[in-house]
C-alpha cells in the first residue's frame, strides 16, 4: 500500500499523529482533506477556488501586459527623442611646460598624477646666475638714470649760454665796428694835426731864415730873432709829435680792425649756438634712450629670474614628468605636462545617419563608464567633416573600388557648469575616458 492510499483510508486525528503533512502554498489553497464530516461540500469549494485562481490570472496578465506597454512605450519614445553613440570620448588639453631659460634643476616640487592649481610651482631651475643679473642691470639702470638727469640739466644751461653768447658777439662786433670806425677818424685827425704842425713848422723855419738875415743887418733885435728860433723849434717838435700821434692813431686803428675780426669770428662761432642746443638735446634723448634700454635688459632680467619657477599655468594632474634634479635643461626642453581639469569637453563620433536632427545647443546626458555617473552637457558644433576626410590617407572614391560605408563626423559636446564655479574639482573626469552620450534631438 502506498502513502497516499494509506492516507485516504486512515483518519485525519491518526494522521496528524502518525506523521504531518507537507504541502506547499499553493497545495494548501487549492487541496481539500476529504474527511467524513466535509464531503458533502467539495464540489463548490472547488469550484469556488477555480474561479478565484483564473481572476488571479487574469490579473497578472493584464498587469505585465500594461507594463510591457509602458516601458516600450518608453523605450521607442526615448529611441525617436535621442540620439546616441558609444563612439564617445572624454577630451582636453595636453599643456606641456618646457624650460624658457638654460641652467640646472635645483627642485621638482610634483610629482606624476598629482594635482596641482594654477599658480603652483612645479620645478624650480638654479636661480643665483639671475639673480647677479638683475643685480648688475638695476646698476646700470641707475648710473644710465644719473647719466640722463645731468644731461638733462645741460640742455637749458647750454641754451641759455650759446644765446647769450650769440647776443654778446653781436654787441661786440658792433663795439668793434665802431671802435674802427673812431680809430680811423683818429688817424684823419692826426694825419690832419701833422700836416698843421708841419706846415707851422714849414711857416717858422722860413720866418727863422728870414729873421736871420735881418738880424745880421741888425734890421730887428736879437730878441725878436730869438723868439722866432724857439717859434721854429716849437713848431718841429709838434710835427714829431703830430707824427707820433699819427702813427699812434694808425696802430690804434689796427688794432680796432684786429678786435673786429675776432669779435666777427667770435660772432660766427655764436652763431652755432642752434647746433649746440641740438646737440644737447640730443644728448640728452640719447641717455633717455640708455634709461629706457637699461630698464628692458632689468625687465628681462627679471623675467629670466622669475622663469627660473615653472608654474602650473591651470589646475590640474601632473601627466608625464621628465624632469630631474640636477638635470640641466636648456631652453624649449619639455619638463613636465599639466592636464587642465576644467577645459574638457566630449567627442562624440555619430554616424551620418543621425545628424538630421541635431543641432548646436540641443541638452545632452553624459554617462561615463569608468563611474555609472551621467553629468549634462551640450552639443557646441557638429565637426567640418567625416572622420575619414581628416585621415592620413583619404579615400579616393574614384578609383572604382568604391563600397558605400556609413560615415562618422565629430561633435564637440561641452559640459554644462555654472559661471564662477570649479569644473570637475575631484578630478573625476580625465582625457580618453569612454562615455555614451545621448542627445536630446527632439
Amino acid at each position: 500500500m502506498t502513502n497516499n492510499d494509506r492516507h485516504k483510508n486512515t483518519p485525519l486525528a491518526v494522521l496528524d499523529k502518525e506523521e504531518p503533512l507537507t504541502m506547499t502554498e499553493s497545495q494548501e489553497s487549492r487541496a481539500v482533506i476529504e474527511t467524513p464530516e466535509s464531503s458533502h461540500d467539495d464540489t463548490g469549494t472547488n469550484k469556488r477556488i477555480a474561479v478565484k485562481t483564473g481572476s488571479r490570472k487574469t490579473i497578472a496578465l493584464a498587469a505585465a501586459a500594461v507594463v510591457i506597454a509602458i516601458v516600450g512605450g518608453y523605450f521607442i519614445r526615448n529611441a525617436f527623442r535621442y540620439e546616441g553613440t558609444e563612439d564617445a570620448q572624454v577630451d582636453g588639453h595636453l599643456m606641456p611646460l618646457s624650460a624658457r631659460i638654460n641652467g640646472q634643476i635645483q627642485e621638482v616640487r610634483v610629482v606624476q598624477g598629482q594635482l596641482v592649481h594654477a599658480g603652483d610651482v612645479l620645478v624650480v631651475i638654479d636661480p643665483k646666475d639671475y639673480k647677479i643679473a638683475v643685480d648688475q642691470a638695476k646698476a646700470n639702470l641707475a648710473d644710465a638714470e644719473a647719466n640722463a638727469a645731468g644731461l638733462t640739466w645741460t640742455v637749458p644751461v647750454t641754451s641759455a649760454t650759446a644765446l647769450s653768447g650769440l647776443d654778446s658777439a653781436h654787441t661786440a662786433v658792433s663795439n668793434a665796428e665802431a671802435g674802427v670806425l673812431a680809430a680811423e677818424q683818429n688817424l684823419e685827425a692826426g694825419k690832419a694835426a701833422l700836416q698843421q704842425a708841419q706846415a707851422n713848422a714849414d711857416k717858422t723855419d722860413a720866418d727863422l731864415a728870414r729873421y736871420s738875415q735881418l738880424v745880421a743887418k741888425e734890421d730887428i733885435s736879437r730878441q725878436q730873432y730869438d723868439q722866432a728860433v724857439a717859434a721854429a723849434k716849437a713848431n718841429r717838435a709838434a710835427v714829431i709829435s703830430a707824427a707820433a700821434a699819427a702813427q699812434a692813431n694808425e696802430q690804434a686803428l689796427r688794432q680796432a680792425q684786429g678786435r673786429l675780426l675776432q669779435t666777427k669770428a667770435d660772432l660766427r662761432t655764436a652763431q652755432t649756438a642752434p647746433q649746440q642746443i641740438s646737440v644737447a638735446r640730443a644728448r640728452a634723448e640719447a641717455s633717455s634712450a640708455q634709461v629706457v634700454r637699461r630698464k628692458a635688459e632689468l625687465e628681462q632680467a627679471e623675467l629670466n629670474l622669475d622663469y627660473t619657477m615653472i608654474r602650473s599655468p591651470a589646475t590640474g594632474i601632473i601627466g608625464k614628468k621628465s624632469a630631474e634634479v640636477g638635470q640641466n635643461v636648456s631652453t624649449g626642453q619639455e619638463l613636465v605636462d599639466v592636464v587642465p581639469l576644467d577645459d574638457l569637453w566630449i567627442t562624440a563620433n555619430f554616424k551620418e545617419t543621425q545628424l538630421a536632427k541635431m543641432r548646436p545647443g540641443q541638452p545632452v546626458e553624459i554617462k561615463v563608464d569608468a563611474y555609472g555617473r551621467t553629468w549634462m552637457g551640450h552639443v557646441t558644433n557638429l565637426g567640418g567633416g567625416t572622420g575619414s576626410v581628416f585621415s592620413l590617407l583619404p579615400p579616393e572614391n574614384a578609383t572604382g573600388n568604391y563600397v558605400k560605408v556609413v560615415q562618422r563626423v565629430q561633435v564637440r559636446i561641452d559640459f554644462d557648469h555654472a559661471q564662477g564655479q570649479d569644473f570637475n574639482a575631484d578630478g573625476l573626469l580625465k582625457p580618453g575616458l569612454s562615455v555614451e552620450p545621448d542627445v536630446r534631438v527632439r
